[in-house]
């Protein structure tokens, strides 16, 4: 799997994030970093320990770092667990939750395959 292919995987916006960062070697190296990113392990901790604030700011961070780097359906994701964690837990935000889970999971998928090939 090549970069590209890994960003079209996970419906990321491949050519947005390299026109932003101009080199396929930097968009694999930023993406390969978001393995390593504890934002996601703080979401769901947080949210088990019902601590919405600190869940709020974990989902924030994930966004920002999606939009960064083009991966565009958890960015989505992210981005309205976001505003429904804004004011604490709201009645959307179950779903939500899941939603997110499930595509960080296909992305995170994407990239550990990415990541297995290019040190094979």
């Amino acid at each position: 799997m090549d970069l590209k292919e890994c960003y079209a995987a996970f419906d990321g916006d491949y050519e947005g994030v390299l026109s932003r960062l101009r080199s396929e070697k930097m968009v694999r190296k930023f993406a390969l970093k978001f393995l390593k990113d504890t934002s996601y392990e703080l979401l769901t901790r947080s949210l088990e320990e019902e601590n919405y604030e600190e869940a709020f700011r974990a989902a924030h961070t994930i966004k920002g770092v999606c939009q960064n780097l083009g991966f565009t359906v958890l960015g989505d994701s992210s981005s309205r667990l976001t505003d429904a964690l804004r004011n604490g837990w709201s009645e959307e935000a179950g779903p939500l939750v899941q939603q997110v889970k499930a595509d960080y999971a296909k992305t995170a998928d994407a990239l550990r395959i990415l990541e297995a090939e290019s040190e094979g």
